[in-house]
């Protein structure tokens, strides 16, 4: 079974994610075919929009394909991870730029890689279905493939609090947090064929119907009392003693997750500011990344939760109290000449 269609119909290019087995997940060569068929599409006159959608099943996207990045860290290939994520930042990057509209119907699961691939089109749809998220600290890496762009850019201190606890948003907190935008219930094979056949964008709209209730939205005042502080060490201080539901589902994600991962998740946003670019975000999350096989807890964190499974990794540091300042400048130092290429993409 191929891994992933690419196509066009009528008027849209037309990219499937195909591994409903495992959540669709994204591997390297889907990547660069996405990317191959953007790159196509951008200049074909006969392409007038860009539909991006997955086989059913549980999740539109559930996140990268990382077993095989353990397996190139266990054999000490370092490399192997930058190469990846340089390929992988620059397809996320031309998604964000893409010229004509790029719709996208974000099922089920949409994490991590998956948000890369779905959460930078310009129009992009939920179901009742939809579950969003950025789980990265759960597995010693950082919200990335531009998902730190969008923690950024969401409303007050959400971004800090959905990038270190990896909460997961439902539609309406989704569109809320600015990871979505129009809520579409029901089947959407009619709204598809629509785009295809017209490829005009505006079908979206007239198919919209309003966003669910944002639970989030009342969760704001807490949020940005809690995750006010400058570092990952200040948050956990705030939440000593808070029994509102934001900071009991901090405290617990703060016990699991890996400190050195969520301190730097919390400086990248406040280097990031309110409204960062594409390629700030991607440059910011490389530095990270790009080490992260061989200086971080990403190893150890696919090792407990996917290889193993025994849920108990053994993270570099004990809480998220105890991250150095240093530890977190050294491995977000600029990366020079290894840095990710991702200019002239528009």
């Amino acid at each position: 079974m191929t891994d992933i269609l690419i196509r066009t119909e009528g008027r849209a290019g037309r990219i499937t994610l195909n591994r409903p087995d495992v959540m669709n997940a994204l591997t390297w060569d889907m990547c660069l075919e996405i990317e191959k068929a953007l790159k196509t599409w951008a200049v074909d006159d006969d392409v007038h929009l860009v539909l991006i959608d997955a086989a059913p099943g549980r999740a539109f996207c559930s996140g990268g394909d990382i077993t095989a990045m353990h397996a190139a860290g266990a054999r000490g290939e370092y490399d192997y991870g930058a190469r990846f994520w340089g390929d992988e930042y620059r397809m996320n990057a031309r998604i964000f730029h893409f010229p004509k509209p790029v719709v996208t119907f974000l099922h089920g699961f949409t994490m991590g890689g998956g948000v890369g691939v779905g959460c930078h089109g310009s129009h992009r749809v939920v179901d009742d279905s939809s579950c969003i998220a950025m789980p990265e600290c759960a597995i010693g890496l950082v919200p990335d493939v531009g998902g730190s762009l969008l923690l950024a850019r969401a409303p007050g201190r959400l971004g800090e609090y959905l990038g270190t606890t990896g909460a997961r948003m439902g539609p309406g907190d989704a569109i809320h947090a600015g990871f979505a935008d129009y809520h579409v219930p029901g089947d959407w094979d009619a709204l598809k064929a629509t785009l295809c056949e017209t490829g005009d964008p505006t079908a979206v709209d007239a198919a919209a119907r309003p966003a669910p209730e944002a639970s989030l939205a009342a969760l704001q005042p807490e949020v940005d009392a809690l995750f006010a502080g400058e570092t990952l060490g200040d948050i956990a201080r705030a939440l000593d003693g808070q029994t509102g539901p934001a900071a009991e589902l901090a405290r617990d994600a703060f016990g699991r997750n890996a400190p050195l991962s969520m301190a730097c998740a919390v400086e990248i946003l406040h280097r990031l500011g309110d409204d960062p670019t594409i390629e700030q975000a991607l440059h910011q999350e490389a530095r990270f990344t790009f080490r992260a096989l061989e200086h971080a807890d990403f190893i150890e964190g696919i090792r407990a939760q996917v290889i193993d499974k025994d849920r108990k990794p053994r993270w570099k540091h004990t809480g998220p109290q105890d991250v150095p300042a240093i530890d977190v400048a050294n491995i977000l130092r600029p990366l020079g000449p290894l840095a990710p290429q991702l200019e002239d993409l528009t």
